[in-house]
């Protein structure tokens, strides 16, 4: 296989996200399609808390089927980011003995990343496990395979989260919507593989995910993350502060957005002309802005470092960090360089209306995706044969009494039009028959069809009526 399609769901707390990728051989990807839709109440601190954001996953999904270069094949397994305000990291110690001098083998090195994730509260899912430092025989090793030695040793950081996180994804992708769920993607570590360079990795820096209602801190050190944590914090908080000026809360976010600026109040700027007064605006964006900034610095009190061990600096991503001055305000109170993020990795972005700093979420979903072990995401058009229409009877599946199969009954009857992933469900199965039924499910219209053939057949019993 040439390259393979890779399909990606981002599911935040203000939005939902969804993307289709290729990679080739090489694992280079190409993003070809990113769609959104927008959220309400559906998803909460990153987890979803009403399975109807299925919803919006459809259609997100049946706009990316439509694209030239993906139609017609159709979505049937998808990589899911994952995030939230449970997500938080920890950082084990864990060491193999060996029973003489041998050789350090991959197998090893799994062993203990599998112990490692065993020190982790059963109470908690493991979402990824990164090596920060080896050792072998108590000196450094950068790359202890294919090293010899009585001992082997590595500090390991464990990324976890909440089980709910995990249980309601699949609900909705696999229960509702019948998508298989191809992997998991730790979203704050692939954000760090895409928007960091090499040089900031290793010299120590601090990646903050700015979102809606969590901000996401991952801090590293010696090319390796050693620290991660979410706060229950995001720009949301700021657009609820000024519906204490009487705003309903989309024309604060329009507010917000449009006028705000977490530096504050412009000196001497009067009320403009819609009777606003955005002095006192940005008092309140100021105050919860500096709050945040608080927050987001005292992470590397709790990582146990300084300022001065992340000479790489902070690079902010996700869609908080476009408020006006939010980056001038971190770099101001944090004597640190602050940078926007956006890709840094070799990445082809083929529709030049994608923004690869506003899409990076889902952009570095589909990035480590692509390289993880190949699995399908798209199913390819079924090949039809040419056949002689004489041949067929269009009214094969139907029997005398007026039901059809049995399939196609449970989604013309039981699921009715109000079902909005009957079709879809339909389509994956049998599209042919599908089309077919699309234009009447009723149990009234199949037995209309039974006694049309019945007449047409001869064989119509005198007393029967249509």
């Amino acid at each position: 296989m040439s390259e393979r399609y890779i399909v990606a769901i981002e599911i935040g707390s203000s939005k939902l996200r969804g993307a289709v990728g290729t990679a080739d051989e090489t694992g280079m990807l190409d993003v070809l399609a990113v769609e959104e839709e927008k959220l309400t109440g559906s998803v909460r601190y990153g987890c979803i808390n009403n399975v109807e954001v299925s919803n919006a996953i459809s259609r997100i999904c049946q706009r990316l089927e439509e694209y030239p270069r993906i139609a017609p094949r159709t979505i049937k397994g998808v990589y899911v980011g994952l995030g939230g305000r449970s997500m938080t990291s920890t950082l084990v110690d864990v060491e193999a003995r060996l029973p003489a001098e041998l050789e350090i083998t991959r197998e090893i090195i799994t062993d203990l990343r599998n112990r490692a994730a065993h020190n982790i509260p059963q109470e908690r899912d493991v979402a990824e496990v990164v090596p920060v430092k080896f050792t072998v025989d108590n000196k450094t090793q950068a790359n202890p395979v294919g090293s010899y030695g009585t001992s082997v040793g590595s500090r390991m950081c464990v990324v976890s989260c909440q089980p709910v996180i995990k249980r309601m994804i699949r609900r909705v992708l696999s229960e509702r919507l019948g998508f298989e769920i191809n992997g998991y993607v730790t979203r704050p570590l692939a954000e760090g593989s895409l928007a960091l360079t090499d040089d900031e990795r290793r010299l120590g820096c601090m990646l903050v995910d700015f979102g809606a209602e969590t901000t996401t801190v991952v801090i590293y050190k010696n090319g390796a993350p050693v620290y991660v944590a979410t706060l229950p914090l995001g720009s949301r908080n700021i657009t609820l502060d000024l519906t204490a000026l009487n705003y309903i809360e989309e024309r604060a976010e329009e507010i917000k957005k449009v006028s705000g600026n977490a530096m504050g109040a412009e000196t001497g700027r009067r009320p403009g002309a819609d009777g606003i007064d955005y002095s006192e605006v940005n008092n309140y964006v100021h105050a919860r802005a500096a709050e945040i900034v608080t927050n987001i610095l005292t992470q590397i009190d709790y990582a146990d470092m300084r300022a001065a061990d992340l000479p790489g600096g902070i690079i902010l991503v996700g869609g908080g960090s476009r408020l006006r001055g939010f980056n001038e305000l971190l770099a101001q109170q944090s004597k640190m360089k602050v940078r926007m993020g956006t890709t840094q990795a070799a990445v082809r972005i083929s529709d030049s209306a994608i923004n690869p700093a506003e899409n990076i979420d889902v952009i570095a979903t589909l990035a480590v995706a692509a390289r993880m072990p190949m699995a399908e995401c798209m199913a390819e058009p079924e090949q039809r044969q040419d056949a002689d229409p004489a041949d067929s009877d269009p009214y094969d599946n139907y029997d005398d009494n007026g039901d059809d199969d049995e399939e196609t009954s449970r989604i013309g009857r039981l699921d009715e039009d109000d079902d909005e992933f009957a079709p879809r469900r339909k389509k994956k199965k049998d599209k042919e028959t599908a089309s077919r039924d699309s234009d009447n499910h009723s149990s009234r219209g199949f037995s209309i069809f039974s006694s049309l053939r019945k007449k047409i057949a001869g064989i119509m019993d005198e007393g029967d009526e249509m």
